[in-house]
């Protein structure tokens, strides 16, 4: 498996940006497909974004579209999320995930995913 460690969240008033940074370790980063997922107080966990192994394709969901953007650097062993517009609906924690199938329509099942970090406190202010 492969170690995940989230970074960069944080406080944020509603309209602002943040930048989060998943550093991985252990098996061959490029091996893998990352994801981006979310769980907000008392409710499930959701997909927020992925983005396949090279890099060459990203898959958002519908709220957050035009918004976030997902990003990897295969030399540095990050995944990165860029979040714009936020808004306070984006509260959550966010959790970097890695996954070793390639088909994109498993990515937005968090089942799908081997491993996970354990997560990083994003809260947007009205």
């Amino acid at each position: 498996q492969v170690q995940l460690v989230e970074s960069g969240g944080g406080l944020v008033q509603a309209g602002g940006s943040l930048r989060l940074s998943c550093a991985a370790s252990g098996r061959p980063f490029s091996s893998y497909a990352m994801g981006w997922f979310r769980q907000a107080p008392g409710k499930e966990r959701e997909f927020v974004a992925a983005i396949t192994w090279s890099g060459s394709r990203t898959y958002y969901a519908d709220s957050v579209k035009g918004r976030f953007t997902i990003s990897r650097d295969n030399t540095k062993n990050t995944v990165r999320l860029q979040m714009n517009s936020l808004d306070p609906e984006d509260t959550a924690v966010y959790y970097c995930a890695a996954t070793l199938n390639l088909d994109p329509g498993s990515f937005y099942y968090g089942g799908e995913y081997d491993s996970w970090g354990r997560g990083t406190q994003v809260t947007v202010s009205s």
